[in-house]
């Protein structure tokens, strides 16, 4: 990150080296002006070096102002390129990422990290103003007095190492409180984003108690890092307070001996109480560095994961458009151009046929062909342009509605507002599609939500579209329009639905029902109501009695 702002960051080190070194020569322009101007009653010299002080200060405050413009740039441009970073391989990792990484994780590294990483690029140009000055006042000491010089040159380092025992600690104990921040806001996203479940079934007790106590344990860390903190704060006063004082009682005592003048002594103070500045910057600097390694630590490891679909080394041909959609695991045969629904007993088997059509899944192999090629020998960015697959986890981001809905900037909203009977929605709306929509769509409710995201997946206009029970959260009268205009909609196109709904499945060509990872009937709805039991139980929730119980009950 600092290769990618060096100019910005050697800007601001250079700012902030002349900004320091002129508070470090100020002193020694003021004892000049003492002795050669008030001891000697030289007016003349007296008038020069308090130009010479004005010119200093002015020298002071531009560089002090353009050094703090660069560190403000500094601090946005490492804190916002964080964020890009992050979400630019969030975009890459797609489905991969929820799976390897948890929610509070991304939270987490939105709301504080970034903060370290920027606090430490603009903390650089004044730690390297510190050394820059620290070294000119040792030469400047060193030509008044060798033993001053050394007392400085030795001494500051050496309160360096006096505060070095604890940033140890101190980075073990951010580890530790950083860990307890990202399992806090992961559990705060769940608890969000499940509060309607739970408050059906009167869980909400019971998630704020677990909440209350994860809470404490991070608070609990939080005060054990503000322990070690508060010590190293204080003893960034306490420490070059002593060094003060002894400096300024060795230079009183050259002072009475005759050994240094009037005006080295006033110069001598004045380093002294400048020597704080380069002190306190120097342990602030190894703070936020070490919060900020915490950070970087975290940030990389989100970096350095790889999706679980990755590009083939060798290409493929393309499929010719209008191919038909198969997979070989489960024999599942889509027909181009055609409506087909997937009925399963358990809804996560189909909802993970479905992944695995659109290559979202994690296990992702060579059964899975369109026109007679694997998708896995296709490029990524092909499959995801020719398959599109909206599944019930799918969310709404925050901004203007229109944008949110229509992400290829060239889809018909209308219409696809419309196929998903979504017009009531829009109504509702004051501003229309101008609205924004909360983060997640919140300001929706289930059902409403529901019919965005189909809309969204529609105004997409995919090759082939899969989608993983549109119309779960909807009445019995709006999904029957929904499956109406449906197939009217995608006319022409492969749309695959998984759906046990008989709205649904009256209004398709095709249905393909799944067990126990087999497709073990094809047909229309209507004709496998009538000849498959096992079909006829899922769709219908009925059971039937067995042969043996019929016959015990004649």
């Amino acid at each position: 990150m600092a290769k990618g702002q060096w100019r910005t960051l050697a800007a601001g080190m250079f700012f902030g080296i002349v900004w320091m070194s002129t508070q470090a020569v100020m002193p020694m322009v003021i004892g000049l002006a003492i002795d050669r101007g008030v001891a000697d009653q030289d007016r003349g010299e007296l008038l020069k070096w308090a130009l010479v002080m004005l010119l200093i200060g002015l020298v002071q405050a531009f560089s002090g102002i353009i050094r703090h413009r660069f560190a403000v740039t500094n601090w946005l441009t490492a804190a916002y390129r964080t964020v890009q970073l992050v979400a630019r391989q969030t975009v890459h990792l797609g489905g991969t990422l929820p799976r390897k990484v948890s929610t509070g994780e991304v939270v987490a590294i939105g709301t504080s990290d970034l903060s370290h990483l920027g606090q430490v690029m603009d903390v650089t140009a004044r730690f390297a103003g510190a050394i820059v000055s620290f070294l000119l006042v040792s030469v400047i000491l060193l030509r008044t007095s060798v033993t001053l010089g050394l007392v400085v040159l030795l001494g500051v380092p050496l309160l360096m190492l006096l505060v070095g025992p604890l940033l140890s600690p101190l980075q073990r104990r951010s580890t530790r409180q950083r860990e307890l921040m990202g399992a806090l806001s992961n559990t705060a996203s769940d608890i969000v984003s499940g509060l309607r479940v739970l408050r059906g079934i009167g869980g909400e007790q019971v998630f704020h108690d677990r909440y209350r106590r994860e809470s404490q344990t991070t608070r609990r860390a939080g005060v054990e890092v503000a322990r070690l903190q508060s010590m190293l704060d204080a003893l960034q006063v306490f420490l070059p307070g002593v060094f003060v004082v002894v400096v300024v009682w060795l230079g009183a005592r050259y002072a009475v001996e005759g050994r240094i003048s009037a005006g080295e002594l006033v110069a001598l103070y004045g380093y002294s109480a400048f020597l704080m500045i380069p002190l306190r910057t120097a342990t602030e600097y190894a703070n936020k560095f070490i919060r900020a390694l915490v950070s970087a630590r975290r940030v990389c490891r989100v970096l350095a994961l790889t999706p679980d679909v990755t590009d083939p080394a060798v290409l493929a041909p393309s499929p010719a458009p209008g191919s038909d959609l198969h997979d070989v695991r489960t024999g599942l045969h889509v027909r181009a151009g055609r409506m087909v629904a997937i009925v399963s007993e358990r809804p996560d088997e189909s909802a993970e046929l479905a992944d695995r059509l659109g290559m979202c899944a994690p296990d992702v192999d060579d059964d899975v062909r369109l026109g007679g090629v694997p998708l896995t020998s296709l490029q990524r960015a092909e499959v995801r342009s020719r398959i599109v697959v909206s599944d019930t986890g799918s969310i709404l981001f925050s901004g203007r509605l229109a944008d949110r809905l229509d992400v290829t900037g060239r889809g018909s909203v209308q219409g696809a507002l419309d196929t998903a009977s979504a017009d009531d929605i829009l109504e509702a709306l004051p501003d229309g599609l101008d609205s924004l929509v909360a983060e997640r769509g919140r300001s929706f409710s289930g059902g409403q939500r529901q019919r965005l995201v189909l809309a969204r997946a529609l105004t997409t206009d995919p090759e082939i579209l899969v989608l993983v029970e549109p119309t779960s959260a909807v009445d019995a009268h709006t999904e029957a329009r929904i499956a109406a205009r449906l197939r009217d909609h995608r006319a022409g196109r492969t749309t695959v639905v998984t759906t046990s709904s008989p709205l649904m499945l009256d209004a398709v060509d095709e249905v393909a029902f799944l067990r126990g990872g087999r497709i073990v009937a094809t047909g229309r709805h209507g004709d496998l109501l009538d000849t498959n039991r096992d079909y006829r139980a899922v769709v219908t929730r009925e059971t039937e009695p067995s042969p043996e119980r019929v016959e015990v009950g004649r």
